[in-house]
């Protein structure tokens, strides 16, 4: 076994697996899923990326994305890179090809690789002195336009370099080369370039780019800008202040449709917004829609397909540009992600549900038929899952609020709570599948847990007003909506008020700090993960202060030090009676560590409260290895098992022992 940590099959301690056919840790940490699809223009090949994850007990590895290709006609499926991951997927313009972005073990930065799609060996195609982060095939498939970033020498005379944090950063641009001149023509934005697309005619090229490569800026200062392909020079610029997403050229070269926040106080980039190439200022669609956008792409010069969220569930919609929007397709037991359209109008997309992790599916264009073309994970049909309810409940203020229950296997009396709080605040629950390393999910009704989600206000889905409206009240009535969740579970559900636990990473780990102090005696157990525990040190060690005060805080600590503080956990850690699991990724530079160090060194003095903090080197904002998320997950149920089902007094052991897999 590589890993020095001696890891413990939980299940084996308790015996719930062996009697049960539920999911498991390690069934978790085995699940394949399509990420990303592309279709062909003709429909006949769907390209899609299966995320393989590794073997936790073998090695310490993120997952690799393979590549396969699927043929509609005679609907097989066949793998065509597997053996290294394949990032930035494209059908390459008349070459019958497919295009990735790879770095294999003797290239020095990430690069562009081909593969016919009548099958055969990849090959580099274009390599770069720096990264090739994204890039867009000119329509003639000789051409390219790509992003990278060219790491500055330093000229030091002494042996030992120090880092001077947020000054010289390494900056991206744009580029353009013909490869077969492989003479790389730089174009003339200033700032850190974030995409670039080509105009349909191939005349000019659309640029986003923020003022600098600091992720505060990537975040509330990106602007888009047109480029002349033949002076490289900017001829115009998009007035829009606030969040960008992606962007798509109109199939006549007229104007740009592109996804974006409303303005700079919008938490998300979940609006659309069309441009004209002239630059000014963009038209909002569907002002007034109740959810979020997160996909779009052009039918004709006129209409797009867009994809949405509404609440909890997803769609397909058709959008006119003169703002009339139709339901193309939904299915309330399928969350959509991503979607592919072909020219015959065929649609490939990803989608996940409360059976499965996301998949691969067609809806074809002659009979609206949904096929579902991949089974990444067969054994899946031999776990019983529980069962999952979209539930609607009150705040007390009389506030419609949605979440998502999965029920417990087998109950035995009352049921214990798990209560999993999203991060953000700007994001939410879909009523798809929702188990991860980090959300207990299937594992913990497989060990006789009831697992709720909910969507506190401030979520996103459900239009600008409902994602605006926690805003300048952190833990205020936001988390207030989380305790009317569980009341309203423990009145309707048969929840055991006495054994409710509490999980969540980043502002849901804020939400169970929170839990875990100032309504302490509301929660039985707590599990806390990259998450925040004073907001005033917070402020001045996070990469992304101005974000927070535009979209979340909306006033100046300096200004109310008092009440930045008093909506702090380590305010109220006095108090905590929360047996409190803190984890945290030694390397996050979005809620520093100091964050968790301090709810524990609180804890730790101030109170006879059991309480752990876990560390893990070489991670940020969240695990990305496979042992590290095994581990996390382990210590999660370990945890949880403890304090809401075992009545112990007794601190689990700090280590993990295997006995097989």
């Amino acid at each position: 076994m590589k890993s020095s940590i001696t890891l413990l099959l939980f299940f084996v301690l308790h015996g719930l697996f062996a009697q049960q056919s539920g999911l498991t840790p390690e069934d978790v940490a085995d699940i394949k899923q399509i990420s990303n699809a592309v279709i062909s223009e003709d429909g006949e090949k769907i390209v899609y990326q299966l995320l393989v994850p590794a073997d936790p007990t073998e090695e310490n590895m993120p997952a690799t994305t393979h590549l396969y290709v699927y043929n509609t006609g005679n609907k097989t499926a066949t793998p065509f890179v597997t053996g290294y991951s394949a990032s930035n997927v494209k059908l390459r313009p008349e070459h019958n090809s497919i295009s990735f972005t790879s770095q294999k073990e003797d290239d020095k930065a990430t690069a562009l690789y081909e593969i016919s799609l009548n099958g055969g060996e990849a090959q580099k195609l274009y390599e770069f002195e720096g990264n090739i982060s994204s890039y867009d095939w000119h329509t003639n498939g000789t051409k390219l336009a790509f992003v990278s970033a060219i790491k500055k020498e330093e000229d030091n005379p002494l042996p030992y370099q120090p880092e001077i944090y947020e000054t010289d950063l390494q900056q991206a641009s744009a580029y353009i080369v013909d490869l077969n001149d492989a003479s790389p023509k730089k174009l003339e934005v200033e700032g850190h370039v974030t995409s670039v697309q080509w105009s349909p005619n191939t005349t000019s090229l659309a640029v986003s780019a923020a003022p600098s490569s600091l992720v505060d800026e990537y975040y509330t200062s990106q602007k888009i800008y047109f480029v002349d392909e033949n002076t490289s020079k900017i001829t115009a610029q998009v007035d829009h202040t606030g969040k960008m997403g992606a962007l798509k050229w109109s199939p006549d070269g007229k104007r740009i449709a592109f996804i974006a926040g409303e303005d700079q106080h919008d938490p998300i980039e979940g609006r659309i917004f069309i441009a004209e190439t002239s630059g000014g200022s963009p038209k909002i669609l569907q002002k007034d829609f109740e959810g979020q956008f997160h996909q779009l792409e052009w039918n004709d010069n006129k209409s797009l397909t867009v994809l949405a969220s509404e609440g909890v569930y997803s769609s397909l919609f058709s959008l006119d540009i003169s703002d009339k929007m139709n339901k193309v397709f939904t299915d309330r037991n399928l969350n959509i992600t991503g979607f592919s359209a072909a020219n015959n109008n065929s649609i490939a997309f990803t989608g996940n549900s409360a059976e499965h992790p996301g998949e691969l599916f067609m809806l074809n264009s002659k009979n609206s038929a949904l096929i579902r073309i991949t089974d990444s994970n067969p054994w899946l049909k031999d776990r019983e899952l529980g069962k999952q309810e979209v539930i609607t409940y009150q705040a007390e203020d009389g506030l419609e609020l949605q979440g998502i229950l999965i029920h417990p296997l087998e109950t035995s009396g009352k049921t214990p709570l798990i209560t999993v709080v999203h991060g953000g605040p700007e994001a939410h629950y879909d009523n798809g599948w929702l188990t991860a390393y980090s959300m207990p999910g299937q594992v913990g009704a497989a060990q006789g847990y009831a697992v709720f989600y909910p969507n506190y206000r401030g979520s996103t889905g459900r239009g600008i007003e409902f994602a605006k409206s926690s805003q300048g009240d952190p833990a205020g009535k936001e988390f207030d909506d989380i305790i009317d969740g569980v009341d309203h579970l423990i009145e309707n559900y048969n929840i055991d008020k006495d054994k409710v636990g509490v999980t969540g990473g980043s502002y849901g780990g804020y939400a169970t700090a929170w839990m875990a102090t100032r309504h302490t005696e509301r929660f039985a157990a707590g599990v806390m993960s990259v998450g925040i525990s004073n907001n005033i040190s917070k402020w001045g060690t996070s990469d992304i202060p101005e974000e927070m005060f535009l979209v979340h805080s909306r006033k100046r600590i300096w200004d109310d030090y008092q009440f930045y503080l008093e909506r702090s956990p380590i305010f109220y850690a006095g108090q905590g009676k929360t047996p409190l699991l803190i984890l945290h990724g030694k390397e996050d530079t979005r809620v520093n560590p100091g964050q968790s160090y301090e709810l524990y060194r609180h804890l730790k003095t101030r109170t006879d409260t059991p309480v752990r903090l876990v560390l893990y080197p070489g991670e940020g904002h969240g695990n990305r290895k496979a042992t590290a998320r095994y581990d996390f997950m382990l210590r999660m149920m370990r945890w949880f098992d403890t304090y809401l089902k075992d009545g112990a007094i007794e601190i689990p052991e700090t280590s993990l022992e295997l006995q097989g897999k």
